[in-house]
């Protein structure tokens, strides 16, 4: 089946079955190797990417259902890394082993275009469902703040900008 859709502001159009998940057309189909798979059940976040502007995770999202979609993925932030959210992971040294961060970063951007100035009460409820192995919740939401503080004093995110809506669901971010 031939799907037209926007992916990190260029239309392309696959062909591909309607049932397969949007991960593997991002992953397999258009080499955008950033979004990861961690669990294949829309429970971990490693997939996350943005459908019209809403975190979505890929892992479970039929081809199908981004026919005239915009799609964001972490590659559509910035060309060189210089999106506040990706400088604010860099400055604090985020990653530990890293496979999560792709998603904790576009879920991430979804938080600070809806709440600019977010709490750790925010972040947590915002970023929760968003595993990571590794543990680095403390210094993930370090990284929001820090974003959220390099937003407000004028850098601008780059992209396509249409990373807002809805936060993710699941457990309490971990300590």
């Amino acid at each position: 089946m031939k799907i037209s859709f926007t992916v990190n502001t260029k239309r392309v159009t696959v062909d591909v079955p309607p049932d397969m998940p949007l991960l593997w057309v991002l992953r397999d189909v258009l080499d955008l190797k950033g979004t990861k798979f961690g669990c294949g059940a829309a429970q971990c976040g490693a997939c996350t990417v943005h459908v019209n502007g809403a975190p979505t995770r890929s892992c479970v999202l039929p081809a199908s259902s981004v026919e005239g979609a915009e799609v964001l993925t972490v590659e559509g932030l910035s060309p060189d890394g210089s999106h506040p959210v990706q400088r604010a992971w860099q400055e604090l040294d985020v990653p530990q082993c890293g496979y999560c961060q792709a998603g904790q970063i576009m879920a991430a951007v979804a938080l600070l275009a809806r709440n600019p100035n977010p709490s750790d009460a925010d972040i947590d409820a915002a970023m929760n469902g968003n595993l990571c192995r590794c543990g680095t919740y403390l210094r993930i939401r370090r990284a929001i703040h820090r974003a959220a503080e390099l937003m407000a004093a004028g850098a601008q995110p780059q992209g396509n900008g249409r990373s807002q809506r809805s936060p993710n669901g699941g457990e309490a971010l971990r300590r």
